[in-house]
């Protein structure tokens, strides 16, 4: 099996990670990593047995694919120049800060016959993955997350920082155009906006409920499901989901009684299924090394990517209104 060449870009707190994931894999050769912090550099090159590059050039020179993971702002000058030089690019969220930048990378990546997948991560999560399976068609969701104070990340609103997670997982999951949003938000402890509530409706009366704060005293990753004869729940944080099901059919499960009267009488069943080992990362980043060997689709493609960020930029417009 040939080794895929690999570096990273940005290897502070996200970086890094995406640097010791790619050396434990079999079929990725980590060739080395850049960042503007050589001192960082070196000590992530140092743990993860690779080379510490001085630019970004010399590193593109060696390798035929990279994560990148620098700060939002950088984003689209990072992926204009990896994407010019015909290497495989996984971008961390959002994809960028403008949808002119994020329509660039995508008619660049495509130009070049290149993968270009966006890091949202939380697709990848054992708990969304131990619910891949299911038959979801979501009339109503409410997610909540929220994480005490951390100057990391700051330089962009929580919408872009936290709620563009569950921005995408709303939108893998309800197949219908957006309708209308109602938002607001509050900058709190630093300049942009750091708790923020959005109410999206769907063409097809779906309705999305998401709250984000990054001020809070605990942290919670949440996202309830209501459908048809179906209620889930999904803990990103404890990456766990649970099913309660009504039936009128025997099914494997826990019967915790019935609900109704007469003919509507219906068994309530729950299900905890079993979320795999892998984690998110892990997951996320061999996706996007089997993409390059033309295993499968980019599983979180740059169109992806866009559709999340345009309806971002939707909140943070009618926050401002």
């Amino acid at each position: 099996m040939r080794k895929i060449k690999v570096g990273v870009v940005g290897v502070g707190h996200l970086g890094r990670y995406h640097t010791l994931n790619y050396a434990r894999m079999p079929e990725v050769n980590l060739v080395g990593v850049v960042d503007l912090d050589s001192q960082r550099a070196l000590s992530v090159a140092s743990e993860a047995g690779c080379k510490a590059y001085e630019t970004l050039d010399s590193l593109l020179k060696e390798v035929e694919a990279v994560s990148i993971a620098v700060p939002t702002d950088q984003h689209f000058q990072t992926g204009q120049k990896v994407l010019e030089h015909g290497i495989h690019c996984l971008v961390e969220k959002p994809i960028s800060k403008t949808l002119e930048e994020a329509d660039s990378l995508i008619a660049l990546a495509e130009n070049k016959g290149v993968v270009f997948q966006v890091g949202h991560v939380e697709r990848f999560n054992p708990a969304m993955q131990a619910i891949a399976d299911l038959n979801i068609e979501p009339k109503f969701i409410e997610s909540h997350r929220l994480a005490p104070f951390n100057p990391r990340g700051t330089e962009v609103a929580v919408v872009l920082d936290l709620m563009i997670h569950d921005i995408d997982i709303v939108l893998s999951l309800v197949k219908s155009p957006v309708d209308k949003i109602d938002a607001s938000g509050v900058a709190v402890v630093s300049d942009s906006i750091d708790i923020a509530n959005a109410r999206i409706r769907f063409k097809n009366n779906s309705v999305a409920n998401l709250t984000a704060s990054r001020i809070s005293q605990k942290k919670m990753r949440k996202m309830r499901l209501f459908q048809k004869d179906a209620y889930i729940t999904v803990n990103f944080l404890e990456k766990k989901s649970e099913i309660y099901r009504l039936d009128t059919e025997e099914e494997s499960g826990i019967i915790l009684g019935e609900i109704g009267v007469g003919e509507k009488k219906r068994k309530v069943i729950y299900k905890h299924p079993t979320p795999p080992h892998e984690e998110g990362l892990e997951k996320e980043l061999k996706t996007f090394i089997q993409t390059i060997q033309g295993k499968h689709p980019a599983a979180v493609s740059g169109g992806d990517g866009r559709k999340a960020l345009s309806v971002a930029l939707r909140i943070m417009e009618e926050m401002k209104k």
